[in-house]
């Protein structure tokens, strides 16, 4: 079995805590994953940086500002000095083999944010021997190819940027996608901006092909059901509570230890 295969669900849908579950507690904190492997949660988002000296930790933006009130780039400080950083005025930064260490159960979608940061998360997925626990995205598809030489062809990634944009104006349009696609998986984002990118579509675009389609950032549920009954495989919510009711209510939430089900739109329960 290549870690690809060992990565996707045998059945139900793929729910996932975007940012940890930032609707829970400060993004990309140990809190948030914490919460969010509580509620039975095992497909946990993040985004990956890295520091000055080569450390990869899980934070969302390039400056350091929003979150800590520090001015400044987070590229531009050692490890040492992240550490003493808090978000939010309370939470540490985290490395990546924290995580992974942490939550040996769970499943990991990984957010490339620089380009810099592919040898070491290379290095610590490799050195957590993680790498049937993660699926990359979020990256050039350079950046995708040069991970998938350093921990084999069998590693789970998402589209690129481009192929995600060749797919997401085909389904617009009702043309064919031009160009290969080259993943197990569409990370899809409801919008940018304004510009609304997922359209119903592009789930059987994506089927035919054998890309399973998530769709992120969902955080009501009314929108979770309209896109789960469209057939999409896969929520990215910050609130991982709402989503979880919802799959329990269309009988689809799949927890630790218990069976995940499948069903399509007339499986839906409001």
């Amino acid at each position: 079995m290549s870690s690809a295969d060992a990565y996707r669900r045998a059945g139900g849908v793929y729910a996932v805590a975007h940012r940890g579950g930032a609707g829970l507690a400060a993004e990309n904190t140990m809190a948030a994953f914490s919460l969010a492997h509580g509620l039975g949660f095992r497909y946990l988002e993040t985004d990956l940086r890295v520091s000055s000296d080569g450390v990869c930790v899980a934070f969302h933006d390039a400056g350091l500002r929003r979150l800590t009130g520090r001015p400044g780039a987070l590229a531009a400080h050692s490890w040492r000095e992240l550490c003493r950083m808090r978000v939010l005025g309370g939470y540490r930064i985290p490395r990546l083999e924290e995580l992974l260490l942490a939550f040996p159960d769970a499943r990991f979608l990984f957010d490339v944010k620089d380009p810099r940061a592919v040898p070491p998360m290379a290095e610590a997925i490799r050195s957590c021997r993680a790498v049937d626990r993660v699926c990359v995205g979020g990256a050039p598809e350079r950046s995708l190819a040069d991970l998938r030489r350093r921990l084999g062809p069998g590693l789970a990634t998402a589209l690129s940027w481009g192929s995600l944009t060749r797919l997401a104006v085909a389904a617009r349009t009702g043309t064919r996608p031009v160009g290969r696609l080259a993943a197990q998986f569409a990370h899809v984002p409801l919008r940018v901006g304004r510009l609304p990118v997922f359209a119903d579509r592009l789930v059987g675009m994506a089927h035919e092909r054998g890309i399973a389609v998530l769709v992120w950032t969902v955080d009501d549920p009314a929108g979770m059901h309209r896109l789960l009954d469209a057939g999409v495989d896969g929520v990215i919510t910050d609130r991982p509570d709402l989503l979880r009711e919802v799959l329990l209510a269309r009988g689809r939430w799949a927890g630790p230890g218990e069976p995940a089900t499948r069903s399509g739109p007339q499986g839906s329960a409001r």
